[in-house]
């Protein structure tokens, strides 16, 4: 699929174009946070504490009379750092493994997949919680806790396709032709199982950052003054009713963020389906 069909395709999906957008604007805002925040996201002002939003806080201010607008922008630095370190290092873990054991078999696919299982019998947040309060809050431990228990989707995922593409003739012919593992590997077989893998990762993006502010509100994420989206609901608790903007904008950004990640990874789903863009196609 060329870049001209594909984005072409993206806004013919009105979710996946949503997404998309989204998507770009919370890249953007991560990168640009320093020129967009008209404070530092640490200065504190207890003068103006629990002020409601206004022209000089557009978003308001927490209880340190900390400008919220700039923590949310900073915030998604955090998220974003997150969520793109996550997704790349478990998808590249499972890439790894799943085609290890789905290409070879034998003692190595079942040695492989029991651990996947064992992994998959505990829920994965819970296995993160237990994994980031034994190491220490920390962001570095906290994408290492997440990658832990979010390669063994992306494992799973690739053995399957890999179980079924290897007994097709291109791969054989490769195979007959004196082509190495490797080759076979790399050049046949993950070019034509990376469809569902990208579908995958745009998923994995909106379950990191949930998962990511879910640790941070439970004060096991990064360490303050730096922000976060769930610290900051965390901190907002306290002011639900007489303060509700504490919660309201970083909440909303979260909720933004998780449902532009999954609209883009239903559209990508879409697109790369040519049964389900055919069926898609019937319905508009």
């Amino acid at each position: 699929m060329n870049a001209a069909l594909f984005w072409q395709q993206i806004g013919s999906n009105r979710l996946a174009l949503f997404g998309a957008l989204i998507a770009a604007c919370l890249v953007l805002v991560a990168l640009l946070a320093p020129a967009l925040t008209p404070h530092t996201f640490d200065s504190q002002n207890l003068p103006l504490r629990l002020h409601a939003p206004s022209r000089a806080h557009w978003f308001g201010t927490d209880e340190l009379g900390r400008d919220i607008f700039s923590r949310v922008a900073y915030g998604t630095r955090i998220s974003m750092l997150v969520g793109v370190s996550v997704v790349f290092v478990s998808s590249s873990v499972g890439l790894f493994a799943g085609s290890l054991a789905g290409y070879y078999g034998g003692w190595l696919d079942e040695f492989l997949m029991r651990v996947v299982d064992v992994l998959l019998a505990f829920p994965g947040i819970l296995l993160a919680i237990a994994l980031v309060a034994f190491w220490g809050p920390g962001l570095e431990k906290l994408i290492l806790a997440l990658v832990a228990v979010g390669w063994v989707g992306y494992a799973r995922l690739v053995r399957g396709q890999i179980l079924k593409v290897k007994e097709l003739d291109f791969v054989k012919a490769a195979r007959s032709l004196g082509a190495s593992d490797a080759r076979i590997v790399l050049r046949h077989l993950l070019p034509n199982i990376i469809q569902p893998v990208l579908v995958q990762a745009s998923i994995g993006m909106a379950g990191a950052i949930l998962a990511e502010a879910s640790l941070s509100f439970l004060g096991l994420g990064v360490p303050p003054p730096l922000p976060s989206w769930g610290a900051m609901l965390n901190d907002g608790r306290s002011h639900l009713f007489d303060a509700p903007h504490l919660i309201v904008f970083p909440g909303g950004a979260t909720m933004l963020a998780v449902l532009a990640f999954n609209f883009l990874g239903d559209g990508l789903r879409e697109m790369l389906n040519p049964r389900l863009r055919r069926q898609a196609a019937l319905h508009r």
